[in-house]
């Protein structure tokens, strides 16, 4: 049976993938450096930073999802990005595998309106800049005919699972959960695409069994009329019945906080995400699958409920 192998497993989007493949009684491969034990799929471990341990990785698969999260540090991105991509693309190659690069937006930099699967690349970032040289890459070698892939692309993400990746979790549900003070970045009266990481992990699926969707960009299905951030954590807050009061982490706290944490640091050339309303539009996944994301009002729910969840079985 045709393997589906996840390049970077472990984190909230591979696991959740994990999930969707397993339901659908997929063949699944989990690569990462010391991949965990999983009843669910093989287990391998490898370097994907390392040409032959990625081929032999990928070797026999069908589609290669890669959804590789390195550390947020851009000296780190620089060193690994392209050869990583370069890699993944040569494994494909030579497996004759499908390829599915999950993605983020940082390559289009600042947009005044919505972002779709048309907006130009305009980096404001380092880290976007590079973003958009290996997604460049990528298509590049579609167009020339050397493998067949599709970029997906997520807005920032939240839900269930995602405790250490996501802003919102971490700022929001984490501190509401502890009964702390809820936290946004910057401008909380701005509004704020955010993508619901079990949609976006149907969504790769959905992607990866249509044979139309291949060789093009896809906005992953993420809910229209963006909440403030004052509105999403009123929501959540009204959820874990807590205090809705927040403070609002500004750019000037991030760059003190930065002289003492290098990830805080990393953070602060992409503080024009918050500053300015983010919006992203998936209408042409959901027109063409018939696929209506979830709600922030439902999302909301369900990732505060898994926090609930999580501090009850403590």
């Amino acid at each position: 049976m045709a393997t589906h192998t996840i390049l970077g497993a472990g984190g909230a989007i591979a696991n959740g993938l994990t999930k969707v493949l397993a339901a659908h009684g997929e063949t699944i491969r989990l690569v990462s450096r010391n991949p965990a034990l999983s009843k669910q799929a093989e287990v391998f471990p490898a370097d994907i930073s390392d040409k032959p341990q990625v081929v032999d990785a990928v070797k026999d698969s069908s589609v290669v999802y890669l959804c590789i999260g390195l550390k947020y540090d851009y000296v780190v991105w620089r060193a690994q990005w392209p050869k990583i991509m370069d890699n993944t693309i040569e494994a494909c190659r030579k497996a004759g595998a499908k390829l599915i690069f999950f993605d983020n937006v940082y390559m289009y930099g600042r947009v005044d309106g919505p972002m779709t699967e048309e907006t130009p690349y305009n980096p404001s970032s380092k880290k976007g800049d590079l973003r958009a040289r290996i997604a460049t890459k990528l298509m590049s070698e579609v167009r020339k005919g050397n493998i067949i892939a599709s970029i997906a692309r997520a807005a920032d993400f939240y839900g269930p699972g995602a405790d250490k990746t996501s802003l919102p979790n971490m700022l929001v549900f984490a501190n509401l959960a502890k009964n702390k003070r809820a936290q946004w970045l910057a401008n909380a009266s701005v509004k704020h695409s955010f993508t619901y990481i079990p949609d976006a992990c149907k969504a790769l699926y959905l992607l990866a069994k249509n044979d139309e969707s291949w060789n093009q960009t896809w906005h992953l299905p993420t809910a229209a009329n963006p909440l403030k951030g004052k509105e999403f954590i009123r929501q959540a807050a009204e959820v874990m019945q807590a205090k809705s009061g927040y403070t609002v982490l500004h750019p000037w706290m991030l760059r003190l906080g930065g002289l003492f944490n290098k990830t805080i640091a990393e953070s602060y050339e992409m503080l024009y995400q918050s500053k300015y309303d983010y919006i992203f539009d998936s209408g042409k996944f959901n027109n063409a699958f018939d696929f209506r994301p979830t709600g922030y009002q439902e999302g909301i729910v369900e990732t505060a409920n898994s926090y609930q969840s999580s501090a009850s079985s403590l």
